[in-house]
């Protein structure tokens, strides 16, 4: 019993002396914990965000996709490309759909390149902003209107798309290709460019599209702005399902059916 009690202190004092280097250990690795904890919250946070945004697009797309078949007129919206080319393909979009987005930044350079710059395709783009979902995607649409009449479109048509989540302040975009930012924000303010858009989304009513992006083809007639699709596309597909139609229609006959 007194060998027992002479060890007792001696080994209490020890473990102490073991244990203050291992919490001073645990101290920080819990400082760490906390904060890789924090983080996955507010990542799990985003990712809720995104997943709502995704969840809200899809119940706005339609259950089939557009008919083809259908009389568009493009009108004097902008395009790409040689105006008598042999197809048209037409795209409504909306600047603040993450999917137009991903379709601009991933697919859309490779039609540029191997159909528009080859003289083998026109391209037009047609607004269909999705306000409901949307807040800022009409002034979006108004912004690349207003931008066209400076003769700054496209420029503003792919720097809307490469900062989709800061569109605002607009005139932070202007600056930015080069308008006079006086003229661009009195356009702004008149909404002159918005009767443009409505008319872009009465046609695509008409197309039956009511989500985006969305695509047709058609035979281009040089004789009329308008056209009668041949074929249609939905969703940010990949380049290799454009590939396949485009070349499927350049390969025959071109049939520009008589317009009703």
């Amino acid at each position: 019993m007194t060998l027992r009690r002479l060890l007792l202190p001696s080994i209490m004092i020890l473990g102490c002396l073991l244990a203050a280097p291992l919490a001073a250990r645990q101290e920080p690795a819990a400082a760490d914990l906390a904060q890789d904890i924090a983080a996955l919250k507010e990542s799990g946070k985003a990712i809720q965000k995104d997943l709502q945004e995704i969840k809200a697009l899809l119940l706005a797309r339609p259950a089939a996709g557009p008919p083809a078949n259908v009389v568009l007129d493009p009108g004097t919206n902008q395009f790409k490309g040689e105006p008598t080319a042999k197809l048209t393909l037409i795209e409504f979009s909306d600047y603040q759909c993450p999917f137009c987005a991903r379709y601009v930044r991933d697919t859309y350079p490779q039609i540029e390149k191997e159909y528009v710059e080859t003289g083998k395709l026109r391209y037009v783009f047609l607004d269909l902003p999705l306000e409901s979902i949307h807040k800022l995607a009409f002034k979006a649409a108004e912004a690349a209107n207003c931008a066209g009449e400076q003769g700054k479109y496209w420029e503003m048509h792919d720097r809307l798309f490469e900062n989709q989540k800061a569109l605002e302040p607009w005139t932070t975009h202007a600056e930015a290709v080069g308008l006079n930012v006086a003229d661009f924000e009195a356009c702004l303010a008149s909404g002159r460019q918005a009767e443009e858009i409505r008319r872009d989304m009465a046609e695509a009513r008409k197309a039956g599209i009511t989500g985006t992006p969305g695509f047709f083809l058609a035979y281009t007639d040089p004789k009329t702005s308008t056209v009668r699709t041949v074929a249609s596309l939905k969703g940010a597909q990949p380049f290799a399902a454009f590939k396949a139609e485009i070349d499927r229609l350049l390969t025959e006959p071109a049939k520009v059916a008589e317009k009703q």
